[in-house]
């Protein structure tokens, strides 16, 4: 095993990846957090009704990165094989599937919202809040697919600034329309939280148009005619889904699991789906770091495989999962203090707020296994093609322990808030384990672009 911090070379092309990336997340989390805030001065059943209406965006921003990170796998190793004729099938292949799971979200939130709601509440008041965010929200999907396929595949290859500047651009006009259309500013009635919905369907509108003009006219890697980006074939979407679907099974099942968590809450009581909800987005907006990180050295470990580089590949994998951890560290500390500021800036009953600060101290307990986790998940398994295994090892603990007791605790013995959230959290020193073995055991390492030759 290399020493830790002898190769700057990696450390700087890693950074130069992921700090674009996790600028990104930041400024979508800090959009998302603005939100959560300005809503929160409306009450604690608005705050709740965001955060569920959220949960169906989150079901299906977790379809579409599910397609992608699979799409991703492929692109990284062109990238490194210099296959740009590939690269940009695959982006075609990926635009395909996800406009049909765009199509499928918008109809569903247009037509059965209340349905859906009522999986996480049984709360009617909380259910038609949402069931009006939703509609007024479901205009958003089209645009944001096309997005998401844009901003990996230029990620993938290494052009990450037309991103960030495209997620700026969006989210700041998502921030100033937030506050104009909630409480309504100038020729603007207040909207309450469908406000929310309408800023976001305008940004997100605004975020695809930069991310397809720029790629155009600059003639970006992605840049490829109807013809090229359809050309795919059903041997080639074959050999993709082989790869792809446990990677999309994967994300699905996880996200089912998240959503499961909101359900154990939401069912608990409001407070503690506030709670939950504020949590979700103080961990967001720590957590981008290490997102970051996993997709950054995703990129630096798939590019090596296409060219056959697999000793630089693993010595990459090695480093990364013994940084993360050590950084993850700083990390959980900005946690603390945090939690100290929420009745500063939530106007939430006491429960909630001595609730939340409660998760927000067991959230930082957690960061060192989820950062190992995150990269052995994102940067190591799946840019080595390992994803039935990655698959694996990121659900079947959390469906077979972690959210069995949790159910078993906040519906048979009545357990607090913080306690369920602890037991939530318990999969991810679990999963570390199986990480460690399966890194150790060097079989996550696969070349799979070999098959489409």
């Amino acid at each position: 095993m290399p020493p830790l911090f002898d190769d700057r070379q990696f450390y700087r092309n890693l950074f130069t990846l992921a700090i674009p990336i996790m600028l990104q997340n930041l400024a979508h989390t800090l959009v998302s957090t603005l939100a959560t805030v300005t809503v929160g001065r409306l009450g604690t059943v608005e705050v709740a009704a965001v955060g569920l209406g959220n949960q169906i965006f989150f079901l299906y921003h977790v379809f579409l990165y599910g397609i992608c990170s699979g799409g991703a796998i492929f692109t990284a190793q062109f990238w490194g094989n210099k296959d740009i004729a590939g690269i940009r099938k695959n982006m075609g292949f990926c635009i395909t599937l996800n406009l049909v799971t765009a199509t499928i979200f918008t109809l569903a939130t247009l037509l059965i919202p209340e349905k859906l709601i009522g999986v996480y509440s049984r709360d009617q008041e909380l259910i038609k809040a949402v069931a009006a965010y939703l509609r007024a929200f479901s205009p958003s999907f089209a645009p944001y697919a096309i997005s998401m396929v844009f901003t990996l595949t230029l990620r993938s290859v290494e052009k990450v600034r037309l991103a960030i500047v495209a997620t700026v651009a969006a989210v700041s006009l998502n921030a100033f329309l937030n506050f104009t259309f909630i409480f309504g500013r100038g020729p603007f009635p207040a909207m309450g939280i469908q406000g929310v919905a309408l800023a976001t369907v305008i940004s997100r509108l605004v975020e695809a148009a930069i991310l397809v003009s720029v790629t155009y006219s600059r003639k970006y890697v992605p840049a490829g005619t109807l013809r090229e980006l359809f050309s795919f074939d059903r041997h080639y979407a074959r050999h993709c889904l082989r790869i792809s679907l446990p990677v999309i099974i994967q994300e699905i099942i996880w996200s089912l699991g998240v959503t499961t968590q909101n359900i154990i809450f939401g069912r608990t009581d409001t407070n503690a789906i506030a709670a939950f909800t504020i949590t979700a987005q103080a961990s967001q907006l720590t957590w981008v770091l290490f997102v970051g990180l996993a997709n950054g050295v995703a990129v630096l470990i798939g590019k090596k495989i296409g060219e056959r580089d697999e000793n630089t590949a693993r010595d990459y994998a090695s480093r990364i999962v013994r940084f993360a951890p050590i950084l993850s560290l700083g990390a959980a500390f900005v946690l603390f203090p945090l939690s100290r500021l929420l009745p500063s800036i939530f106007n939430l009953t006491p429960q909630a707020l001595l609730t939340a600060s409660s998760m927000f101290v067991i959230l930082g307990c957690s960061y060192p296994f989820r950062a190992f986790n995150i990269c052995m998940i994102v940067g190591v398994c799946r840019a080595g093609g390992d994803t039935i295994f990655c698959a694996f090892y990121d659900i079947v603990i959390m469906w077979l322990v972690a959210l069995p007791l949790a159910a078993l605790a906040a519906f048979k013995l009545g357990a607090p808030a913080w306690a369920i959230y602890i037991i939530i959290l318990m999969d991810e020193p679990l999963k570390a384990l199986l990480g460690i073995w399966r890194f150790r055991s060097g079989k996550w390492l696969h070349n799979i672009i070999g098959g489409l030759r």
